[in-house]
């Protein structure tokens, strides 16, 4: 058996040393993903905690098909949304038709930014369009998805995408 199923059969078990086996070898992923998400390393970390606790409760319905870690990502990604439901931060724009003639064709200095940087000026997006970027640029969920997942219409999340590039396109025009 390989070291991970090894570990995922100790925390079936309930073994603490396994429990934190796992929880050393997705903390720092998870942390980063619930940070990208909740822009507050405070909220990230009670994201990450939260997260944690489902992972460990609901263990046993991973089927063993797939990777763990993309498993665990969902779970850790629904966290992260409900908590942004909870806050209503997720309803923050319009639907598409008033975002209309916000885009822009301008090159950007996305090349000439580091990793920090860039989730740095994501972190500072408003919640809703910070959700909406992330799922749909990092997670690569469609807008459909997205829509389904917030309870949102499938256009207020093309205009938050849309809302949340323009935002960026400035941030970086003034750095």
């Amino acid at each position: 058996m390989d070291p991970e199923r090894n570990i995922i059969q100790g925390c079936l078990d309930g073994d603490r040393s396994a429990q934190k086996a796992l929880y050393d070898r997705l903390a720092p992923k998870m942390y980063a993903l619930c940070l990208r998400y909740m822009g507050d390393r405070e909220q990230a970390q009670d994201i990450l905690q939260d997260g944690f606790v489902t992972l460990f409760s609901k263990i046993e319905t991973y089927s063993g098909e797939g990777s763990f870690e993309g498993w665990a990502r969902k779970i850790f990604v629904n966290t992260a949304l409900q908590s942004l439901r909870r806050t209503d931060a997720l309803k923050l724009s319009d639907d598409l038709s008033t975002a209309w003639g916000l885009t822009s064709h301008e090159p950007g200095q996305l090349q000439d930014m580091g990793y920090k940087e860039i989730l740095g000026l994501v972190a500072s997006l408003p919640g809703g369009y910070r959700t909406v970027f992330n799922m749909y640029v990092i997670e690569g969920y469609s807008h459909k998805e997205i829509a389904q997942a917030l309870g949102i219409s499938e256009a207020t999340s093309r205009s938050q995408l849309q809302r949340a590039r323009m935002m960026l396109q400035d941030k970086m025009k003034r750095l």
